[in-house]
């Protein structure tokens, strides 16, 4: 478990972790979405909203700014080195998203008991205009998402 792990490597892990996910995840590159940053229990992703993101309302279309919160909740989610996927959320959309805004979704662990966790997700614009809150819910599966660990010699 995570808990047993030096602040160290559990840090580790989690950059770890978060890097070998975000090599392999086409979608939130090729929306332009940065790991900004990640340890145990949370992480910071960003995306700009592109031209091609707007919807006929000319504001970033809300699909992109769930697809932004369920990335950070991921990688937050994943940061313990244990293969995670969601097993529910809901998002409120509180303001728009605008053309050439930077959206910043910052996901933090509220629960973890088990197999499940509970993820709260802030998504802001580069001014703090709170844009939307999304709440998910985590369920581990088996297997690790690093392949080799850290080595102990981080503990």
């Amino acid at each position: 478990m995570h808990d047993a792990l030096s602040p160290e490597r559990a840090q580790a892990l989690a950059q770890a972790a978060g890097a070998a996910m975000f090599e392999r995840d086409n979608a939130s590159q090729a929306m332009g979405m940065v790991l900004a940053e990640i340890r145990p229990g949370y992480a910071r992703m960003t995306m700009p909203v592109r031209d091609d993101m707007l919807n006929g309302h000319q504001t970033c279309h809300g699909g992109y700014i769930f697809a932004l919160a369920d990335s950070a909740f991921a990688f937050s989610c994943n940061s313990h080195n244990h293969v995670t996927v969601g097993a529910g959320c809901t998002i409120e959309y509180l303001a728009p998203g605008r053309p050439g805004d930077v959206l910043t979704a910052e996901a933090q662990e509220q629960a973890l008991a088990g197999k499940s966790g509970i993820y709260d997700v802030r998504v802001q614009n580069q001014d703090g205009k709170l844009i939307a809150l999304f709440r998910g819910k985590s369920h581990r599966i088996s297997g690790e998402v690093v392949a080799q660990p850290v080595p102990q010699s981080i503990q």
